[in-house]
């Protein structure tokens, strides 16, 4: 009797669809430049490496998509139904559980990278969910939701890579420029999720980009937050002797341009393919600031 009374229990294909792998990569890999741009030897450090990329995917990030869709519900119902939670394949309030229990196992899991990492993991934890829990809520603006986004995926994950490399103290201060410079250029990747869904977030108060501004305003604004901080990125280069990494960022940036002319002709039709196409080459750019470093540093 007891049992017929019992929430039912989501099935693992659901949670894993709850949790989005496909978004766990740009965490795991600002880690990873993060470690690289340290300059120090991953011999016997290979343990943390894997904590800290397990910590950045697979936990934190995965608890920020749990809890934006326990919190987005009502706006997913209207822009994408068949998501886990409004089609209701996610039953009762299994999606909050399942983030409070991600969020439970991702501080846990931190307290093996010391301060810095534990930091940075209760930091991006409480961006987290700011960006989706009310009344906070700061993707109802996409100034301030996007910048969350940029932060916890980009510049808190290189840091924290870098500061446990280095033995659990600050960074050096151009690894944590270069995080900063492509947390801003994350901003602008973040504003792509958006065109997809203006109606239904016009309908629900949420102050995206594109219903702040327009879409073809919005996708302009999207292009310079992710291509100028890369000018700066091959200046800094540049100052620092590394002409050929500044070169190789500078080839990428000049691919990037050309796929942001087409994406501007039809900013809501190609979002999705720049997405797929352009933001690949900035991620690499990434990892060719992180090997510059490390030829300097070591």
């Amino acid at each position: 009797m007891l049992a017929s009374h019992l929430m039912p229990m989501p099935r693992l294909p659901v949670v894993a669809e709850l949790l989005k792998p496909i978004t766990w990569f740009p965490p795991m890999w600002a880690f990873g430049c993060g470690v690289v741009a340290s300059g120090v030897s991953p011999q016997g450090k290979w343990p943390l490496i894997v904590t800290g990329i397990v910590l950045a995917g697979p936990m934190v990030c995965a608890c920020s998509q749990a809890s934006n869709d326990w919190f987005d519900r009502h706006v997913d119902a209207i822009n994408e139904p068949q998501r886990p939670i409004p089609s209701g394949r996610m039953p009762g309030a299994w999606g909050l559980y399942i983030a409070i229990l991600w969020t439970a196992l991702s501080l846990w899991v931190a307290t093996a990278l010391g301060p810095w990492g534990f930091g940075a993991a209760v930091a991006g934890l409480v961006l987290a969910w700011a960006y989706s829990m009310p009344p906070v809520r700061l993707k109802l603006n996409g100034w301030w939701g996007n910048a969350a986004c940029g932060i916890c995926y980009e510049g808190l994950a290189w840091a924290t890579g870098a500061a446990v490399m280095a033995g659990g103290v600050m960074p050096d201060a151009r690894s944590l420029v270069l995080a900063a410079l492509y947390s801003a250029g994350a901003h602008g990747i973040m504003t792509l999720n958006d065109f997809k869904s203006v109606d239904g977030d016009r309908q629900m108060g949420v102050r995206s980009l594109p219903v702040q501004l327009g879409v073809q305003r919005a996708a302009q604004t999207a292009c310079a937050f992710m291509i100028l901080p890369q000018f700066v990125v091959v200046g800094l280069l540049l100052s620092w002797g590394q002409p050929v990494h500044a070169a190789i960022v500078a080839v990428l940036i000049f691919f990037q341009a050309v796929m942001m002319r087409r994406f501007l002709q039809a900013p809501t039709a190609r979002a999705i393919w720049y997405s797929g196409f352009g933001v690949p080459l900035f991620v690499l750019g990434m990892m060719v600031s992180a090997l510059a470093l490390r030829a300097i540093v070591t």
